[in-house]
């Protein structure tokens, strides 16, 4: 009698034993998909709204550029680097010299920029904000892990970018993916290492050091002009005539 007890016991042992095994395999094997998931998620989430972003910022421009096509033929191009090579029938750099003082942002944020042609029934260089109150356009808040957006126009063409600091797996991912949407040299991804990287020709503008950048070009009109994905303008379509 006693030796069957222990035999059951015993058998009764492994059984818990299995048991606790399949449990714990169980266990990874849901754990694993649920992280997945989450980045998943969390990546769809990202490019969504950087995706809602640049349609916003890129119609507003173009809404003011088929408003005021004439633009601003006063902007002095090419009398300093705030305007030079700049389309005058598109914003130029919300902190160009050639804005009243109290006008200029001291920054290039496209929070900032302004539509040239509407000046309000003031001076040519009077632009007005493309957003804020007055325009009833906003900016929506910028993206969670990114920085507020920032614009260029200048010689090698109109575009505006932001940028991320952060290095979870699923921003890149999100980036690429995003850039995979929209038509070859429309976008491009850059990411830099130990030192910035220059986003123009003449080094006015750079995706910090660190950093992943996802620019949107408008214009891309220069021959000096490089697309990060691309390589040179003359590949996506700007070879010197």
């Amino acid at each position: 009698m006693k030796k069957i007890l222990r035999c059951e016991r015993g058998s009764a042992l492994v059984y818990i034993l299995i048991a606790i095994a399949l449990l714990a395999a169980l266990t990874v094997t849901f754990m694993e998909p649920s992280s997945q998931q989450t980045s998943s998620q969390s990546g769809f989430k990202t490019a969504t709204a950087v995706q809602s972003q640049i349609d916003t910022i890129r119609s507003a421009i173009q809404e003011c550029v088929l408003r005021y096509s004439n633009g601003d033929s006063s902007i002095p191009n090419g009398s300093s680097e705030s305007e030079e090579g700049a389309r005058q029938e598109y914003p130029i750099n919300p902190d160009s010299s050639y804005l009243p003082a109290s006008y200029q942002s001291g920054d290039r944020l496209v929070k900032n920029i302004r539509c040239p042609g509407d000046n309000a029934g003031g001076s040519a260089n009077e632009h007005q904000l493309i957003f804020g109150g007055s325009s009833g356009k906003f900016m929506p808040a910028t993206p969670d892990l990114f920085e507020d957006w920032q614009y260029y126009n200048g010689n090698d063409g109109v575009f505006f970018w932001t940028y991320t600091t952060k290095t979870d797996s699923f921003l890149q991912s999100s980036l690429e993916k995003l850039d995979e949407k929209f038509s070859e040299c429309e976008v491009d991804v850059i990411t830099s290492g130990g030192s910035a990287t220059n986003l123009d020709s003449d080094g006015l503008v750079s995706c910090p050091a660190n950093s992943t950048c996802f620019r949107v070009w408008m214009i891309m009109d220069s021959d000096t002009a490089v697309h990060a994905d691309n390589g040179t303008t003359a590949s996506c379509g700007n070879a010197a005539p």
